[in-house]
């Protein structure tokens, strides 16, 4: 008897030990620059919103930072006047193009018109987390709102909540969406002089810390690279005004008592003048 409760207490203990994830394939868009007075900036973003919606199969689409080319509300809200056009959910990063406050254009200045502009959009904060499909997904803040400059900062209150929602969903494989990239592209350390991130190694100890961090989704050097670091998947992707105008698709293949697997696609749209 003593034998089959000792059987019956492993079999507990592996069934969760790891939440079983299903299949989920989303859209990442990333550094939009999006203008109201930039007919072609206009053009691309609906032209990539049509696309978009002509995919079957997506779960979400996340756009990760430097949504609006100048912080400025009226650019915010024409860009949320066309992207609420997708038919699936999206969610929105910050980036340094994005907020300053001396424009009246805070984080929360920033989302209260987000919220304003549609009412589906729920977020109040930009560092947030959401589920679906068994998998969890961290929106993580590293612009600043004072000093504008084309440098991230991750502020200590910022990573402490990072690390809190790794710990808390350690059973959960996270994926984690930023606009500033922990593993820099290669090819591009030219830039690293303006495009860096401030004390980038105190977030990658974060990262090192957990076991549960499949991938990181980043934009902001606007090219696309990938790697895989110490078991986490970092993927760049290009500005969508990049020529051809793309956007990227993230495919995650699950099968029970294996890793997932990540398959990416960059698709190209045609932008109608």
């Amino acid at each position: 008897m003593k034998k089959f409760l000792l059987s019956l207490f492993m079999l507990f203990v592996l069934s969760v030990s790891a939440v079983y994830a299903e299949n989920i394939k989303f859209v990442q868009i990333t550094d939009a620059h999006f203008s109201s007075g930039s007919e072609y900036a206009q053009n691309v973003l609906k032209a990539a919103v049509a696309d978009i919606n002509s995919l079957e199969g997506i779960s979400f689409v996340v756009f990760t930072g430097d949504n609006i080319n100048t912080a400025d509300s009226q650019n915010l809200k024409q860009f949320v006047r066309i992207v609420k056009k997708l038919k699936y959910p999206y969610y929105i990063v910050l980036g340094n193009h994005d907020v300053y406050k001396s424009n009246d254009m805070s984080s929360t200045r920033y989302y209260e018109i987000l919220r304003s502009e549609n009412i589906r959009f729920r977020q109040k904060k930009p560092n947030y987390m959401f589920k679906k499909n068994g998998f969890v997904f961290l929106t993580v803040n590293g612009a600043k709102e004072i000093i504008p400059g084309a440098s991230g900062y991750y502020k200590k209150d910022t990573l402490e909540w990072v690390d809190k929602m790794l710990t808390k969903n350690k059973r959960h494989e996270v994926i984690i969406f930023q606009h500033f990239p922990v593993v820099y592209p290669k090819g591009d350390e030219h830039r690293l002089k303006t495009h860096k991130t401030y004390k980038v190694e105190e977030y990658r100890d974060i990262l090192a810390k957990h076991q549960n961090v499949l991938a990181v989704l980043s934009g902001h050097f606007h090219v696309n690279y990938e790697s895989m670091q110490d078991g986490v998947y970092h993927i760049s992707t290009p500005s969508l005004l990049n020529m051809p105008n793309s956007y990227k698709i993230i495919d995650i293949v699950t099968t029970p008592e294996f890793s997932p697997i990540i398959y990416t696609q960059l698709r190209e749209f045609e932008v109608k003048n």
